[in-house]
């Protein structure tokens, strides 16, 4: 579904974004995959091999994604689409529960989570409207971003962020339409990853996932688990489909969950 295309992926060495890469190689596309850490790039590009290329850098930074698409360009000859994985926890800079909340948790939080994201689509529209071509821009919200968990689950940053991701994305998809771009969401729930690694390890946690997350026996969901719907956004199956939303979430939203 992906054949000669050329995609960016944000936050593609780790996750979510390393496994969207393997099955974006997997059905005939070209990567340049963008991380923050330089053993992890040169670890994804000896997994993948030819069909990437890797980029060092921060997404908060202005020029990353700029320089991540004109490499796109210069090694595999083109730029058809961004994938913008990165994110991830304000924890540790003090985000919690809003009576807790510090202010450098709250900035922190919107740098990780929507600075970065907004400086990557930023890039790629202008690349795709000096091009004079469509393209396709898929963004990470949270499903926490419309369906809150207050007792296992309480970051306000980290949901108020993720809210922000779904109004810039909707709001530029409107805007960006004329020109034949399309821009969509996935929001999962909690996935195994290494930002999840708190919820992952605790016991308490995964039985309350049992029930919130029922799919499938009731687990986490794996990176692997959000690869279809990243490759049908990112494939022309999805030409006519912009400012969406899909919850890749295990049933999170529609179930109580049990504690």
């Amino acid at each position: 579904m992906l054949k000669n295309k050329k995609i960016v992926i944000i936050g593609g060495t780790t996750g979510i974004g390393l496994s969207a890469a393997k099955a974006f190689v997997g059905v005939g596309a070209n990567v340049v995959l963008v991380g923050r850490n330089p053993d992890s790039c040169e670890k994804a590009r000896s997994i993948l091999g030819e069909a990437v290329a890797v980029y060092v850098g921060d997404a908060a930074s202005p020029t990353t994604a700029e320089n991540a698409i004109k490499l796109c360009i210069h090694t595999f000859g083109d730029f058809d689409g961004l994938y913008h994985v990165a994110g991830g926890s304000g924890r540790k800079f003090g985000d919690g529960p809003l009576h807790e909340l510090t202010l450098e948790g709250w900035n922190k939080s919107f740098e990780i989570n929507l600075t970065g994201l907004m400086l990557s689509n930023q890039a790629a529209i202008r690349k795709f409207r000096e091009l004079g071509k469509a393209g396709t821009i898929l963004n990470m919200s949270s499903v926490l971003a419309i369906s809150p968990s207050p007792k296992y689950f309480v970051t306000h940053a980290y949901a108020a962020a993720k809210s922000a991701v779904i109004g810039f994305t909707k709001s530029i998809a409107a805007y960006y339409a004329f020109d034949n771009i399309r821009i969509n969401m996935l929001a999962p729930a909690l996935v195994e990853t290494p930002m999840s690694e708190r919820a992952s390890k605790n016991e308490t946690i995964l039985e309350f996932i049992k029930t919130k997350q029922p799919l499938d026996g009731g687990r986490n969901g794996r990176p692997e688990d959000l690869d279809g719907a990243a490759i049908y956004f990112m494939s022309d199956a999805s030409t006519f489909t912009t400012g969406q939303t899909l919850y890749v979430d295990g049933g999170w939203d529609v179930s109580e969950g049990q504690y």
